[in-house]
């Protein structure tokens, strides 16, 4: 049997986004609450009857996160023109080589806007 998991992160950065053309409020620096869903998949330990262990996403998350954490994007290597769905590519690479199974990364830039990511470049 197969089952897929979810944990949720959280974190504030600012950033801009200077590809945008001249006039666009996102062009300005200007800053988020970034919720970040890492979704992993394989098939259950009959014997401890779990697929992951959460605390193995924590760890391998909290190394990015100390790093996003109130920072300003840009400034990170790979972000220099952070949007979410290259925010969601830089998770990605960063985590796949720790995380065996993982399947889905999704960011929140707000709550009624976010980008999936299912490890396709």
């Amino acid at each position: 049997m197969r089952a897929r998991l979810t944990k949720d992160f959280r974190f504030e950065a600012a950033h801009t986004l200077p590809s945008l053309p001249d006039g666009h409020k996102c062009r300005r620096m200007h800053g988020h609450s970034f919720k970040v869903e890492i979704s992993v998949e394989g098939e259950i330990n009959e014997e401890i009857g779990w697929v992951y262990d959460h605390k193995r996403i924590s760890l391998a998350m909290q190394p990015l996160l100390e790093e996003l954490d109130h920072g300003y994007l840009n400034d990170i290597e790979g972000l220099e023109s952070p949007t979410i769905e290259r925010m969601a590519g830089w998770f990605w690479k960063k985590l796949e080589g720790d995380l065996e199974g993982l399947c889905e990364i999704v960011i929140y830039e707000t709550p009624t806007a976010r980008c999936v990511f299912r490890g396709e470049f």
